[in-house]
This record gives C-alpha cells, sequence and structure tokens, in this order.
C-alpha cells in the first residue's frame, strides 16, 4: 500500500484523495492545452497518461487510481451527461432538415470508417474476433464536431453552407453511431454468454435501438413540456436542473433495461429536450439550462478523460506494431471521415472543407474506446490496453489535425 493510500485513512479518504489529485491534474492539464491553442481534453487525457505511467519511474503511490471503483462510476456519470449535452445542443426539428446532402455525409461518414477499421483492425490482429475488429471499426465512426464548431467560430464561418451541412451531418452521425454502438455490443455481450447472433439477431438489436430512440423521442415530445409547464407553477425554486438530470438519467436507466448503452438514452434524453419546452420555467428561474449543466459536467467529465489516460499503458508506445497500428489506423480515420465530402455536391458548399470538418474524434472518441474497454470476450477486454492506446492516439492526432486543416482550406477558399 503506498504511503498516500494509507495516509487517507479508510474508503472515504481514498475517495476523497482521489477527486483531489484527478481534479488538479485535469485543471493544470486543461490550462496548458488551452494556452497550446489545444481542446481542453486533450490535456486533460495527457495529464491522466502522465499519472498513470509515473510507476514506470519506480514510483506507485498513484496506483490505486486505476482501481478505484467509486472513480470509475462517477467517470461513467461524466459520460452520459456529455452524451445528454450533445443531444441537448441538437433537436429534432434540426435532425429533420438537415437535407439529403447532410444525410448522406453522416452516412458516408459512419460507413465507410467503419468497415476500413474492420479491415486495418484485421490486418494487424489476426487472431483477435471478428467482434473485437467490428468495435475497432465503430470507433471510428464517431465524430467530434465540437471542435469543428469552434473552428468555424473563430474563422467566422458559423453561418457558411459548409458549417450548415457539418453540423447537420454531426446530428445524424451521431444518431448512426448510437445506434451501430448499441447493436455492436450487443453482439459482443451475446458471444459473451456463448451465443451466436443470426442475422435477424443483429436486425433485432439495430431495430431495438431504433425502436427505442424513436419511441422515446415520440413519447418525450409529449412528455417534457408538462413536465415542466408543472415544475413553473411550482413555488419552490430550482427545478430546471435536477428535473432535467432525472429525464437524462431515467431514459439512461430505460435503454439499460432495454439491453442498450445508457449512452444512448442519454443522447436521446438530450435531443428530446429543446428550449421551447422550458423556456418558462428557465425565466421564472432566472437561468439557461446549458449555464446549470456546465459546472456539473465540468466535475464529473475531468474525471472520465482522465481515468482514460491512467489506462493508457505509456510502454505500448514503444512497440513498433502498435505505433505502426496506431499511424494507419489514424490515416483510415482521416480518409474515412474526409470521405464525406465526396457525396457533396451541386456546389452549394466546398466538399473538402466539409470532409475535413468531420474528421475530429475529440471525446466522443475516447467515449467509445472506453466502452470497449469495459466489454469481455473469451476472458479478454474487447478493446485491450495496447489497442485503446492506439486509440488514444488517433483520437489525438485527428482532434490536432482538424483546425489548422480547416483554416487552410477556408483561407485557400477565399483567395480564390
Amino acid at each position: 500500500m503506498s504511503p498516500l493510500l494509507a495516509a487517507a485513512g479508510g474508503p472515504l479518504g481514498e475517495i476523497l484523495l482521489s477527486l483531489v489529485v484527478i481534479l488538479l491534474a485535469a485543471k493544470v492539464g486543461g490550462e496548458l492545452s488551452v494556452r497550446a491553442g489545444l481542446p481542453t481534453v486533450l490535456g486533460e487525457l495527457v495529464m491522466g497518461i502522465l499519472l498513470g505511467n509515473l510507476a514506470l519511474t519506480g514510483w506507485h503511490g498513484l496506483e490505486f487510481l486505476k482501481h478505484q471503483p467509486v472513480l470509475a462510476v462517477l467517470a461513467e456519470i461524466g459520460v452520459i451527461l456529455l452524451l445528454f449535452e450533445v443531444g441537448v445542443e441538437s433537436t429534432v426539428p434540426q435532425m429533420l432538415r438537415v437535407g439529403p446532402v447532410a444525410l448522406l455525409v453522416a452516412v458516408v461518414g459512419v460507413v465507410v470508417p467503419t468497415g476500413l477499421g474492420l479491415v486495418v483492425a484485421k490486418l494487424f490482429f489476426p487472431n483477435e474476433s471478428f467482434y473485437a475488429h467490428l468495435f475497432i471499426g465503430t470507433v471510428l465512426c464517431a465524430t467530434s464536431v465540437g471542435i469543428t464548431a469552434r473552428v468555424l467560430k473563430e474563422i467566422r464561418k458559423s453561418d457558411s453552407a459548409e458549417a450548415k451541412i457539418i453540423v447537420g451531418a454531426a446530428v445524424i452521425d451521431d444518431i448512426l453511431g448510437m445506434i451501430l454502438l448499441a447493436t455492436v455490443t450487443g453482439m459482443i455481450l451475446a458471444a459473451g454468454r456463448g451465443s451466436t447472433l443470426s442475422v435477424v439477431g443483429v436486425a433485432w438489436i439495430a431495430g431495438k435501438a431504433v425502436l427505442f430512440l424513436v419511441g422515446a423521442i415520440v413519447v418525450g415530445l409529449w412528455l417534457a413540456p408538462r413536465m415542466y409547464a408543472v415544475a413553473t407553477r411550482l413555488r419552490s425554486g430550482g427545478w430546471l436542473l435536477p428535473l432535467s438530470l432525472a429525464f437524462c438519467f431515467a431514459l439512461s436507466f430505460l435503454a439499460e433495461l432495454a439491453g442498450l448503452a445508457a449512452l444512448v438514452g442519454a443522447f436521446t434524453a438530450g435531443l428530446i429536450l429543446e428550449d421551447v419546452q422550458f423556456r418558462d420555467l428557465a425565466t421564472k428561474e432566472e437561468y439557461e439550462l446549458h449555464d446549470l449543466l456546465h459546472p456539473v459536467i465540468g466535475f464529473f467529465l475531468p474525471i472520465f478523460f482522465v481515468l482514460m489516460g491512467l489506462r493508457v499503458d505509456a510502454r505500448a508506445f514503444a512497440q513498433t506494431e502498435i505505433l505502426l497500428f496506431a499511424g494507419i489506423l489514424t490515416a483510415v480515420a482521416i480518409v474515412g471521415k474526409h470521405a464525406c465530402g465526396v457525396v457533396v455536391w451541386g456546389g452549394r458548399a466546398d466538399r473538402w472543407a466539409v470532409g475535413l470538418g468531420m474528421i475530429p474524434r475529440g471525446e466522443v472518441g475516447l467515449v467509445f474506446a472506453g466502452v470497449g474497454t469495459t466489454l469481455v470476450l473469451g476472458n479478454r477486454a474487447v478493446v485491450t490496453p495496447a489497442v485503446f492506446s492506439a486509440c488514444v492516439i488517433m483520437v489525438v492526432l485527428t482532434t490536432f489535425v482538424t483546425p489548422p486543416l480547416l483554416k487552410w482550406r477556408f483561407g485557400r477558399l477565399e483567395s480564390r
């Protein structure tokens, strides 16, 4: 037992000490990342990698962080809140308005990277199961449009035709990604129980995800306005945040109950909630939902990113095969998403800019990869520590290269 852990004095002390270390590390990493002009998530991730590999220097004082169960639960709540926020930033009307171009961009952005990822994983790890190959492909289908949105805002292109297609496609991309994640996870869980899913079984899992999504949206769009209307008439204040979080956690629970990932429920809950539904309550309480969510997510989410970094084994970076796999995985991740631009027609938008805008995996890619580390098949994690380290490299590189590439492309367009 490390001196730090012995000094904690019990389970509560261990949790409190864990939070002190992780929250401070996350903020320091985020600050350094922002100063370097990068997203805070990269700094939080790198700090986690540094803390998780201190044992390589001979000091094992923080190894307990990797095995703290409460910390893992807090990290999962952080992911649920992240997907809830992603959903809140999108709306059902927005999803329906994206048009055929954005829909095609989203479909290509899921199908092509997933297929390329599956092929690359099979070439590098032929002895692994098909499910492991497929899950790596699933990780590549994720898109973090938040990085692109920030860059577009900085260069004052948020209202451009390219931006509208990217944001619209990202909404559909998220939905398709959630359905694919639920389907692949269901296949892996079934295989772990010793059963092989037929085509009908796979179709049922995918159909169940779609039915849950559609059913929850239909019921939620009827329930949410009435729920907030009742809260608006109550004399006690402070209902907006607890009610919204309860709605998120309820749908997350129902998704788990239906055999789907809680993330699907959280994203669906966010997709349902629209500003018009809680406008009167927000006006009464003089707070916006986004403003209330921000500090809550600001507490839980850094725990997830630091914990993801803690799971990265730096020794994998010294393995030529893993570095080569990470490099090729990054290449196909870029090519696979950039292929989205091929289906942009009519000259209304620049296909290169659209393709580049869909490249970053960011926090969503980490979430997908993290799910893979928790799935077990044949007493072996579907995403092994070495493969997870390669996925982290891919996430970092795709997130890092997108801002300068987008700025370069729009600069070329303006100079014509």
